[in-house]
């Protein structure tokens, strides 16, 4: 089945809290203009150099809640040919940019990915400024953060999401105009705060709701900690470096 398959390489997850103090709009911006580009250059420069470096680098902006701060503000993706080990500190610790004065120190997660509904989204990239970073909309996109229970069967719970959940989901969430379905798992679950990492882009909330009102349980629930577990809409993405059809 295609979607036990993983995607080749490491996918990078860096989840982004603003400080206290810090608006959204704040963090975001210096997001886009400061630190993106700096990351995007440097990986360009590092791929000439014949060193390691990221062949897809993309930001999803969580919507802002509308009461209180949010868990968290945003996700980078950076995707990744070897499994990088986590820094001795969190990025950031000791700011390099403006974005990083702006954002809570943060470290990465590296988790293996599997595409369950592989649409392509649009590459649009900028004509009259670089043509990188660009933003893209028109999607509603949600972004599960999973937290499995305690003492979980962690082989159990990828096999029952591969070979059980996700290929029954397919049919609803194809029905109801799902461009993209992916799941990624932790590489080092026991040492990190989530245990995987699903992303679905539907076209709109009532999209979503037609799939789910298809959707029965199927068994996932005895490994998920519901209320542990976090889910984050998003209408932007930034995207630094594309990759091949993303």
């Amino acid at each position: 089945m295609r979607a036990l398959e993983p995607t080749p390489g490491y996918r990078m997850n860096v989840l982004i809290r603003r400080r206290p103090g810090v608006t959204r709009d704040e963090l975001v911006a210096n997001w886009f203009a400061n630190h993106m580009p700096a990351v995007v250059k440097s990986m360009a420069g590092a791929a000439l150099a014949g060193q390691p470096h990221a062949h897809r680098y993309i930001a999803t902006l969580f919507d802002a809640p509308a009461q209180a701060a949010p868990a968290w503000d945003g996700i980078a993706q950076l995707w990744w040919k070897i499994n990088l080990p986590k820094p001795k500190e969190p990025h950031g610790t000791k700011p390099a940019d403006t974005f990083q004065q702006k954002a809570m120190p943060y470290m990465p997660w590296m988790v293996r990915e599997h595409v369950v509904i592989d649409g392509a989204l649009a590459v649009t990239p900028n004509t009259l400024n670089e043509p990188f970073p660009f933003t893209r909309s028109g999607f509603h996109k949600l972004t599960y953060l999973l937290k499995t229970k305690p003492g979980a069967d962690r082989d159990a719970f990828v096999r029952h999401y591969l070979e059980v959940h996700a290929p029954g989901s397919v049919g609803a969430l194809t029905r109801a105009g799902c461009a993209r379905y992916v799941v990624a798992f932790s590489v080092d679950p026991v040492n990190e705060e989530f245990g995987a990492h699903t992303e679905l882009w539907m076209p709109s909330a009532e999209a979503v709701a037609k799939a789910q009102s298809e959707m029965k349980p199927d068994g996932i629930e005895r490994f998920l900690d519901a209320e542990k577990s976090l889910l984050f809409t998003s209408g932007t993405e930034m995207v630094g470096i594309p990759g091949a059809g993303l």
